[in-house]
């Protein structure tokens, strides 16, 4: 079980590291957006993130 959960960590790590690895630029412009965001859409795009991990995993599993 740790092991699975280590493993998902470190491919998480992965793919987020790949955005500012292969387009700096790109990743800075989109956090600047993402600051100039209200709390209530931030939120929301964290719950379609976490609603859209749990779908997956459903069906993978």
């Amino acid at each position: 079980m740790l092991e699975t959960l280590l493993m998902a960590l470190g491919l998480m790590l992965i793919l987020e590291g790949l955005m500012p690895m292969i387009a700096p630029s790109q990743w800075r412009s989109l956090f600047e957006k993402l600051l100039k965001l209200e709390e209530g859409q931030i939120r929301f795009f964290g719950m379609f993130m976490v609603l859209s991990g749990l779908v997956m995993f459903w069906l993978v599993s």
